[in-house]
């Protein structure tokens, strides 16, 4: 069984940074594609970043990139999505997951994902 368990989400203000982790236990994952995904209160989930374990290929999405970095550490199995220049709108609950393969190299599709983690939330204050 797989399990993602997500970490370090928290209240900061505009423009500060936060690490977020992902503990991933259960399988190897040297092939599957890591993703972070958010959902605002009373908005659909949305894609943020992703990347293959092996390789290190990376996408984001467009509100993020520059912002936010996605990295691992092959070594303990961790995801990490480093978040700066923090925004009120990047308020939300932050989901990692992990996807065996992906339909028409889509990172953005959320139902191509396998396995979810609990979510992490972040507030965004001004």
């Amino acid at each position: 069984q797989v399990q993602l368990v997500e970490s370090g989400g928290g209240l900061v203000q505009s423009g500060g940074s936060l690490r977020l982790s992902c503990a991933a236990s259960g399988r190897t994952f040297s092939r599957y594609i890591m993703g972070w995904f958010r959902q605002a209160p009373g908005k659909e989930r949305e894609f943020v970043a992703a990347m293959r374990w092996i390789g290190g290929i990376t996408v984001y999405a467009d509100s993020v990139k520059g912002r936010f970095t996605i990295s691992r550490d092959n070594t303990n199995a961790v995801v990490y999505l480093q978040m700066s220049s923090l925004k009120r709108e990047d308020t939300a609950v932050y989901y990692c997951a992990a996807a065996t393969k992906l339909l028409n190299s889509d990172y953005a599709r959320s139902s191509d994902y396998d396995y979810w983690g609990q979510g992490t939330q972040v507030t965004v204050s001004s």
